[in-house]
């Protein structure tokens, strides 16, 4: 006992407990991983939501110049006197410049920076949209109609690489959205367009009207572009090289891809191209044409989204079929059964529109990182839009050399065949 008081009580130094349990380190890795989640929102610039509207907008642009050329193809033809093949080429040419200026589009991006190369794209189709209305000659009328093309080509090639850097657990999702919205700058351009012509007594307002979603495309990826700025000055202590990817050229994957892709784009263009003057020699008013080929690019809305929301494995062979099947037995049905296209339209549309939200996240799923997805994107793109411009010219062609569109139907019909027996050998990526 006089050995305890001799001790001070203020001398015991308390001792690590062994009772004392230590702070996990589950806990320490989540406070971590929060934060890391935290700075990678901030640096972000942009929500979820608010870069998806931004989105939205720049895709809802994207379509129109080329969908409301339908409806008004009649109107167009009679006053500069072209023929049916001619007058395929409004829609044949933006095609076509899709496919050809989708390949300089990555190295225009790593040249320039790819926020002002976006934002020339988004200005060249504004201005040759509201400049073709102004057409007062065939070569006038086709040179706007080939910057309408460059101004969608570049653009459309840059989002997906924007969505696979940004968003890459939600690519199916992002792009299903991305292809709605396409969808619905379709269906508001088709459903527009020829009443608008018919209330104004002729084509050039229901035309150049189109320049107005252009006006807020811009805006909306110029709040992408500062967001975007933004997050290079956070992480401006976190250099990235710049670095290009090759084009996949020597990929078999990528070969099919875009014949996949391909094969969808000429069932695309060629109906947009014809479904209204097709029905219309049929007996239709251009009133009830224009609201047909609105139900076709409705129904090609509508499966944009769920295309990517029910394909969330990797391996998307069996929805790739499911699509697939749903657009051949449509188009077999207008083929055989004519009578009832307000069923069977949208019917094909629902195919085309689903197959072309899984052919632009195909090139995503063999993509690393967001150079890779430009290229491969690049890559898909520039041979399916190239080859889907053959759709509107070879129906037309058909439709002058038959005088009709029996030929032309079954053209699609074995179009959509093919398309279809695709589907087992679109494997998804080892490793």
């Amino acid at each position: 006992m006089d050995a305890l008081r001799a001790v001070p009580l203020d001398s015991v130094k308390p001792q690590p407990s062994t009772d004392a349990s230590p702070r996990p380190a589950a806990a320490d890795e989540l406070e971590i991983s929060a934060s890391l989640k935290e700075d990678d929102r901030r640096s972000a610039g942009l929500s979820e939501v608010a870069a998806l509207a931004c989105v939205v907008l720049v895709a809802i642009d994207l379509r129109p110049a080329i969908v409301s050329v339908g409806p008004l193809l009649p109107s167009i033809r009679n006053e500069f006197a072209i023929s049916n093949a001619q007058a395929s080429l409004l829609t044949a040419i933006p095609a076509v410049l899709m496919g050809l200026l989708a390949f300089p589009t990555p190295w225009l991006a790593r040249r320039f920076g790819r926020d002002k190369v976006m934002l020339v794209a988004l200005a060249t189709l504004t201005i040759a949209t509201f400049a073709r209305a102004f057409a007062e000659s065939v070569i006038s009328l086709f040179a706007t109609t080939a910057a309408v093309g460059a101004g969608i080509a570049v653009a459309g090639a840059l989002v997906a690489g924007f969505i696979k850097n940004n968003y890459p657990r939600h690519v199916a999702l992002f792009m299903g959205v991305y292809a709605c919205a396409i969808g619905l700058g379709s269906t508001i351009s088709a459903a527009v367009t020829g009443p608008l012509a018919e209330a104004v007594g002729g084509w050039r307002i229901g035309a150049g009207g189109f320049a107005i979603p252009g006006l807020i495309a811009i805006a909306a990826w110029q709040v992408i572009a500062r967001a975007e700025r933004h997050k290079e000055s956070v992480r401006s202590d976190k250099p990235v090289p710049d670095k290009g990817s090759v084009l996949p050229f020597t990929s078999p994957i990528a070969w099919l891809a875009a014949l996949y892709f391909s094969l969808n784009n000429f069932l695309f263009f060629g109906l947009i191209a014809w479904i209204a003057p097709m029905y219309i020699e049929r007996g239709m008013s251009s009133a009830d044409a224009a609201l047909l080929l609105a139900s076709f690019t409705a129904a090609f809305m509508t499966a944009n989204p769920l295309a990517g929301f029910i394909s969330r494995r990797n391996d998307r062979r069996g929805v790739i079929a499911l699509f697939a099947s749903t657009s051949l037995l449509g188009i077999l049905a207008i083929a055989l059964l004519p009578a009832m296209p307000y069923f069977f339209i949208p019917m094909i549309a629902f195919g085309v529109g689903g197959s072309f939200t899984l052919g632009m996240v195909l090139p995503l799923d063999h993509a690393g990182d967001s150079n890779e997805a430009n290229a491969w994107t690049a890559f898909v793109l520039g041979i399916g839009y190239f080859a889907g411009a053959l759709g509107p010219f070879v129906l037309g062609l058909a439709r002058d050399s038959t005088g009709g569109f029996t030929i032309a139907v079954w053209m699609l019909v074995v179009a959509a065949f093919l398309k279809l027996s695709l589907a087992t050998l679109l494997r998804p990526r080892r490793g």
